[in-house]
């Protein structure tokens, strides 16, 4: 997951403000692995949903321009499906 966010960052206008936990949660793992660079304010509970950390990525980093140009360069796998007795099918 952390590596499909990177894919949207680099088709991102960077800098750009994350606010959702769960993404938030990711820019923290993409920033620890060095990947991003990126910085933490905290924000004011306004309500149970809010979230309390708000992270404005930066920049991608060179280590994470060569994660990208790997998974660029990683075969594609063609769709396929496989037959099963009484016509079933698993795609």
């Amino acid at each position: 997951m952390p590596l499909l966010f990177l894919l949207r960052l680099k088709h991102t206008l960077l800098p750009v403000r994350v606010a959702l936990p769960e993404e938030v949660r990711i820019v923290s793992v993409l920033v620890a692995t060095g990947l991003i660079e990126a910085e933490f304010a905290p924000v004011r509970p306004a309500g149970r949903d809010t979230a309390s950390r708000i992270a404005t990525v930066k920049r991608i980093t060179e280590e994470g321009l060569a994660e990208l140009a790997q998974m660029s360069d990683a075969p594609k796998f063609v769709k396929t499906s496989m037959q099963f007795a009484r016509g079933l099918r698993l795609m």
